[in-house]
């Protein structure tokens, strides 16, 4: 009950927070509300990708979205068996019995799980989704930490070189040309359908990537959807000021890449001086976030200059030649200023974090961009990206028009005192998060995923399982390991846990790191874990996993005032949600990575994308935990998953 005393949907409390460090503290926060409120409501609840571990590859093309069945409600006592197995390779034999005996009173007759079990088939009965809304409402609107690193991913594109500030303003002339054609693919209903097997999927989605915003709330934020057909301009953002840019003629046709380029010259020639850096609020705990704001729009040109930045389809920003940092490569640094623009003294004021989509445009050719993770996955955000960069090969640099340039507006935010000191604890409680974050950023070019295919393995699981030989090397011990499901199969479909540390991912781990084993125990053992892993993929994407059911259930019981279950306060259930490792596939068929915050101050964020023959990797941790450090994981992993090509090709 004390447990359950701390529950505030609206603002998690600590017990005692006075030791930690503002970026350590977030990190504890959302470890806190993420054990008591739900499993993985950070970042890695990313479903990021069209998951090789559900098959959802193929394609159709289609202007009428056909009709999805609804996501299931898992029988419990399924549920309570996978967990229970789920839990075993975390605790001693004494910790797995008080499990055992915490499911068992789950699934008593009459009990209070039976209970919650016919109130959840009942919602499932009654709503097209039981979870979506109150995944969008417990995930994300009422988490109350930064959405920067926490919550935001960042995607970095191929990367570019440009001889010339003109190089820099001619792409992104062309990417923002291109952004709006895919926008007009989605109004007029002709994008490719995505299949997961031979099943479509929900595509929902992509209706809410683009002219949406988040809105901040002193106990719960909103998502604010714009009309399509009336969002006309852009937001541009340079030297922290911000510029209404219309893309839309009279007749309501895209303007020209050459008109975008002369209006981007036009804000990069009248700009002298940085303003205040105004978007750094945008980085704050929502809670202050949200007292900002509510100041700011008292006033009424601030007002309505940030509702033309909430209004408007997306945001570009451009930024100017990223500092030297002590980081391992240029993918790296990349990486760091898609997720949070490389502090409150680069170009994070450069941002505005509730927008869905900020694209990144550096002078020295680092491109990418953040999104605001409410609206929607990954799998539209990829998909965007790719249409965007075979666009932009094939539009030649266009002669500058003259036409609109007198067009552009310039957004003027007022300050105050109180505002200015609003920003000031912003810019030191990003300083704090930057400067504890760390990230190595690497493609593995020894194989890909054509090689392992050879050893009909799928490339995700043997991925998964590489990760948790490179976190046993490094540790010994398992790691609670989270992989995101895609559960768009079904209608307004968002994600599921695949828990990929199991049985036989440690007993995999232990034979490899063992020189008495023979190399064909250790595949036997490699085959094992890797069928596990894919076993359990695809129950999860069938909507049979065990974190979303569990989720549900949880909230029922707060809702309906039961005592919360002794499952979700047992020890080895903690456990085996205390994820040190945050894994998430985002496979694109560009030389591009996405990229997150750990979950767990001691643990590691990991995302990846195969290519035919080579890994995208990015892994991040963070630097105020003497047990992690992404340069050892990026040494660890490599050394893994050479011993296990080493391993096969020596067993054929």
């Amino acid at each position: 009950t004390s447990f359950l005393q701390c529950i505030n949907f609206g603002s998690v409390k600590m017990l005692s927070t006075k030791y930690l460090s503002p970026a350590r503290l977030r990190l504890v926060n959302v470890h806190f509300y993420h054990r008591v409120v739900s499993f993985g409501i950070s970042h890695c609840l990313i479903s990021h990708h069209r998951s090789y571990a559900t098959g959802q590859s193929a394609s159709l093309k289609t202007v009428k979205t056909p009709q999805l069945p609804r996501l299931p409600v898992p029988d419990l006592n399924e549920t309570v068996t996978k967990l229970l197995r789920s839990i075993r390779p975390f605790v001693n034999d004494a910790e797995y019995l008080d499990s055992k005996n915490a499911c068992n009173e789950l699934l008593m007759p009459s009990g209070v799980g039976e209970k919650l079990q016919r109130l959840l088939l009942k919602r499932a009965e009654d709503e097209e989704n039981w979870l979506s809304e109150w995944w969008l409402r417990s995930a994300y609107l009422e988490y109350r930490e930064p959405v920067v690193v926490h919550s935001s991913p960042g995607l970095v594109f191929p990367l570019q070189r440009f001889s010339s500030q003109q190089d820099q303003l001619n792409y992104a002339s062309k990417l923002i040309y291109a952004a709006l054609k895919f926008k007009e693919e989605i109004e007029n209903g002709s994008l490719i359908h995505e299949l997961s097997g031979k099943q479509p999927v929900d595509m929902s989605q992509y209706k809410k990537v683009l002219s949406s915003c988040r809105i901040p709330g002193e106990t719960s934020d909103e998502i604010r959807t714009y009309d399509p057909s009336i969002s006309s301009h852009i937001t541009v953002a340079f030297r922290n000021h911000f510029y209404e840019v219309p893309v839309y003629d009279t007749n309501r046709n895209i303007v020209s890449p050459g008109e975008i380029c002369t209006m981007l010259n036009h804000i990069i020639q009248s700009t002298n001086f940085p303003d205040k850096p105004f978007g750094i609020l945008t980085t704050e705990n929502r809670n202050s976030w949200a007292k900002a704001y509510n100041k700011l729009m008292n006033d009424q040109e601030t007002r309505i200059s940030i509702e033309k930045i909430q209004s408007s389809i997306f945001m570009l920003a451009l930024d100017g030649n990223s500092p030297e940092m002590n980081v391992p490569n240029r993918k790296t640094l990349c990486a760091l200023q898609m997720l949070h623009g490389n502090g409150p003294s680069t170009e994070a004021g450069n941002r505005w974090y509730d927008k869905t989509i900020q694209f990144v445009v550096g002078q020295d050719g680092n491109v990418g961009l953040t999104y605001e993770h409410s609206p929607a996955e990954g799998p539209p955000i990829t998909a965007m990206m790719d249409y965007i960069l075979t666009c932009i090969d094939s539009i030649p640099d266009q002669t500058n028009s003259l036409t609109k340039a007198h067009q552009v507006k310039k957004l003027k935010i007022v300050s105050s005192d109180a505002i200015d000191n609003y920003m000031e604890v912003a810019c030191q409680n990003l300083d704090s998060l930057v400067h504890d974050l760390e990230m190595t950023c690497f493609t593995y070019a020894d194989f890909g995923k054509d090689l392992i295919k050879t050893y009909k393995f799928s490339p995700d699981s043997y991925i998964q399982m590489a990760l948790q030989l490179a976190f046993y090397r490094l540790h010994n011990i398992p790691a609670g390991h989270y992989e995101s499901a895609s559960t768009r199969k079904f209608i307004h479909g968002r994600t599921e846990t695949i828990r990929s540390c199991s049985v036989e991912s440690v007993d995999f781990a232990m034979k490899m790191l063992d020189e008495t084993t023979s190399d064909s125990e250790k595949v036997e053992a490699m085959r094992r874990a890797i069928a596990g892993h894919k076993k359990y993929a695809v129950l999860a994407s069938d909507g049979q996993g065990i974190d979303r059911h569990l989720l549900g259930l949880k909230l029922l019981a707060i809702q309906e005032g039961y005592n919360l279950p002794s499952i979700f306060l047992d020890q080895g259930y903690q456990k085996s949600v205390h994820m040190r490792l945050s894994t998430s596939q985002v496979p694109s068929k560009n030389d591009a990575f996405m990229c997150y915050g750990p979950l767990v101050p001691d643990g590691y964020g990991v995302c990846y994308n195969p290519r035919e023959n080579s890994i995208n990797f990015a892994i991040s941790a963070m630097n105020s935990s003497p047990e992690t450090y992404s340069g050892d994981f990026h040494d660890s992993l490599v050394e893994s998953l050479g011993d296990m090509k080493n391993v096969l090709m020596r067993s054929e």
